[in-house]
């Protein structure tokens, strides 16, 4: 890893026994670091229940439910919102040296299985792998409820409009300029149609 954890909470190996269940929850510094990781608006909160089950090879099952709250910006109206997001999630922690080499090699991935996260086998760091669930459970188009195409910003010349310049009148008030009618203009020679 090439960055310090902003939510970092080590389950040692001693500790968990036959198995252990552990709630964590992120302080309002720590979820500020992680709204700015995530380049979102703000975390307003974090919490993750774990069951930890220990497995053969120095692996350890992970059963965790994540909920959050988190203030987005919507890609239709670039409005801040607030979202809820819940999600039941499995993972694997094993020993960082059985991981495999490359990442992209498809036959080495139970594709059916948990993803794997690596330890440095004295720990499991349940507070990093929460984070990294929020990531993957935050939408990258992100709309706002309610908010649907007919609020974007419509950038294409409508219908009739190929045209039209700025100074002329359309149906519904002033027409946006054509943006081709300067290559229009261009390819007869300087004259505007």
């Amino acid at each position: 890893m090439s960055h310090s954890p902003e939510f970092s909470r080590r389950i040692p190996f001693n500790r968990l026994g036959s198995g252990l269940e552990e709630t964590i929850e992120a302080s309002p510094t720590e979820c500020k670091a992680l709204a700015a990781r995530f380049g979102i608006p703000a975390i307003e909160s974090l919490i993750c229940r774990f069951r930890l089950t220990p497995s053969e090879n120095r692996s350890v099952l992970a059963e965790g439910h994540l909920s959050a709250r988190v203030t987005q910006v919507c890609v239709i109206t670039s409005e801040a919102f607030d979202d809820v997001l819940a999600e039941t999630f499995f993972l694997k922690f094993i020993p960082a040296a059985d991981m495999p080499e490359d990442e992209f090699d498809i036959d080495s991935i139970d594709l059916d299985g948990p993803d794997e996260v690596p330890h440095d086998g004295k720990a499991v760091d349940i507070g990093e792998a929460a984070a990294e669930q929020l990531a993957l459970m935050l939408d990258p188009y992100p709309r706002k409820p309610g908010a649907g195409l007919e609020n974007a910003v419509d950038v294409a010349p409508a219908e009739g409009e190929e045209g039209a310049q700025l100074s002329g009148e359309g149906p519904d008030g002033p027409r946006r300029p054509n943006p081709f009618s300067a290559l229009s203009a261009l390819k007869n020679g300087g004259r505007k149609e």
